[in-house]
């Protein structure tokens, strides 16, 4: 599904490159669960946005169902994300001024759905998360646990190949955290390909595939 190879990532301070990835390669199979740990600081979420095209490299080769991701530009490299990945972030990312359902809604918009499509689809996820009570009330107006449900829903409602979730428990209490983590595994087993950044060891034992992460670099 995916391949990188020799990545590099650097910020220079002064006349010094700080290394953020180095030398990163991996090969990520469709239908895998890969769980990637390390310490703070580490280069975790930088590797995530990297994969998820949010994030550029300064060296190296990045391929994508075959698509050179390296060559693209960025136009291109957006409609790649679109039509196959799914984010979760650990802050939300949620649009204030939209309702939870125009949160959920909006990649659907980016993807020319018809109207009437969007609201079964919306009318499933809402379902699916038991947020139907809140799809009217803004972000500001749900706990942190709510609004990290509707992230998900928003991730999943395009039904992506591959989803990308960086500590999606991290915000909700162990209950929910559980849940989230059995509905990835029945997602997994539906065929889609998930990598997640967790401080969790019992999150990431989800995974079928452990990467470790130390100052950039993958341990062996």
């Amino acid at each position: 599904m995916l391949e990188l190879k020799k990545i590099f990532k650097w910020v220079n301070n002064g006349n010094n490159r700080v290394f953020l990835l180095k030398d990163i390669n991996l090969s990520v199979k469709e239908g895998e669960f890969i769980s990637i740990m390390g310490p703070s600081g580490s280069g975790k979420s930088t590797l995530l946005n990297v994969i998820g095209m949010l994030d550029e490299f300064d060296e190296g080769e990045y391929e994508f169902f075959y698509e050179p991701v390296h060559k693209l530009k960025e136009k291109q490299r957006t409609a790649l994300y679109k039509q196959y990945i799914g984010f979760v972030f650990q802050a939300y990312h949620l649009i204030d001024e939209l309702t939870v359902y125009e949160n959920i809604e909006t990649p659907l918009i980016y993807q020319d759905i018809k109207a009437s499509e969007r609201k079964a689809m919306v009318a499933d996820m809402l379902d699916r998360f038991n947020i139907v009570g809140k799809k009217d009330l803004f972000p500001q107006q749900l706990s942190g646990g709510q609004q990290q449900l509707v992230g998900i829903a928003r991730a999943l409602i395009a039904k992506p190949k591959l989803l990308l979730a960086d500590e999606p428990t991290g915000n909700l209490n162990s209950k929910q955290g559980e849940e989230i983590m059995n509905l990835f595994s029945e997602l997994n087993k539906e065929g889609v390909t998930i990598i997640q950044v967790t401080h969790s060891e019992k999150n990431a034992a989800y995974g079928s595939r452990i990467i470790n992460l130390l100052d950039g670099r993958i341990e062996q």
